[in-house]
């Protein structure tokens, strides 16, 4: 991957972007399609995306959410100290510790999440989760009115950590899930350029997905797509404690998932699988027997509905600030959505 490249990932991983906040990781987004699509758009919900071939048919629908899980100030005490909720699935058992960046008018400020020390917990309590109201963020301040000068009730914050590299493939970060996806639906977008495509293509960056795939329903019900291609991660399961036979086998470096069951039209998932055959590109194959926790949950049932796919970037120790994923892997989903879209014309029918 250009180094380039690796750097918008990099800037995309390191902006501050809860559900309902997503608006820095949006404008990175927009700026960088600009140069790759005939017209960038957005609606007021805070979904926005990039079109080229806007009159053709059939019209594809990239999405992938560019949320991410969080914390939201709900109280500050008299002496300073700010107690908080979950913005998405955040893992009690991960909380404590952390340091985090407190998102205030543009502004980040630098806080410790606290908790009663070991030393101090009685024995029971030292069998049991630390509850998120058990806990609070210390930003140095001696009373409320300094916390109050910069911090404000509703503001949200992150674990402060950003991007890095593990090894020459693997990188580490907060928020691939799923800022991977939106990166590579970016990366579509300017893979396209210059290719004979004979669809619609509509990238989309969807907002609050964590919170209720919400706004993969608003923009889908917007741009009435005929096929709709949700990309985001998925639960890498090739490290210890993971129990094959309940999650599947799935492997970092294996190549993108392409999900099967009936959230799934069939027609979509058999052109994805048959063009990553032709194109040589590896792939691994995920069982969804219901309705799939991603935006292809939402935009399937969109007006009288839509053809849907799912394509899935594997990923370990999701919903942690040390999320891990492969490059190759990030390729190799950019190519196969591309071959994708090149194989598109107005004479497919997907009716099952």
């Amino acid at each position: 991957m250009k180094k380039e490249s690796v750097m918008f990932l990099a800037k995309l991983v390191d902006a501050i972007s809860p559900s309902g906040f997503e608006g820095d990781a949006v404008r990175i987004w927009k700026d960088e399609i600009r140069n790759y699509v005939a017209q960038v758009k957005s609606d007021v919900h805070g979904n926005s995306w990039g079109v080229f071939n806007k009159d053709n048919r059939p019209r594809v629908m990239l999405a992938a959410h560019i949320d991410e899980i969080g914390y939201m100030v709900k109280y500050i005490d008299k002496q300073g100290y700010i107690y908080f909720v979950p913005v998405g699935g955040i893992d009690p058992h991960l909380v404590p510790g952390q340091r985090v960046w407190i998102k205030n008018k543009g502004k980040r400020i630098l806080g410790v999440i606290g908790k009663k020390p070991v030393h101090c917990l009685e024995e029971m309590e030292k069998k049991k989760i630390s509850r998120i109201e058990q806990m609070w963020i210390d930003i140095g301040a001696k009373d409320e009115k300094e916390t109050r000068k910069i911090v404000d009730i509703g503001d949200v914050a992150v674990p402060a950590v950003g991007f890095d590299t593990l090894n020459s493939d693997k990188v580490i970060g907060r928020a691939f899930d799923d800022k991977a996806g939106v990166f590579a639906v970016a990366q579509t977008l300017k893979a396209l350029v210059g290719k004979k495509v004979k669809a619609a293509v509509y990238g989309v960056a969807t907002v609050q997905e964590e919170v209720g795939m919400r706004g993969a329903r608003t923009s889908a019900y917007g741009v009435t797509p005929d096929v709709g291609i949700a990309i985001d991660v998925t639960f890498a399961t090739d490290f210890p404690g993971m129990d094959k036979k309940k999650t599947g086998d799935v492997k970092l470096g294996g190549g993108p998932t392409i999900t099967r069951g009936p959230n799934i039209n069939p027609v979509v998932f058999d052109l994805l699988v048959k063009t990553a055959k032709r194109e040589n590109i590896p792939y691994q194959i995920e069982a969804a027997p219901s309705a799939t926790g991603t935006d292809a949950n939402v935009i399937q049932l969109t007006k009288a509905g839509v053809a849907t796919g799912l394509v899935s970037i594997p990923l370990r120790y999701m919903h942690t600030a040390v999320e891990l994923i492969s490059l190759k892997d990030l390729d190799n989903t950019i190519k196969l959505l591309c071959a994708f879209i090149e194989r598109l014309d107005g004479k497919i029918s997907f009716n099952q």
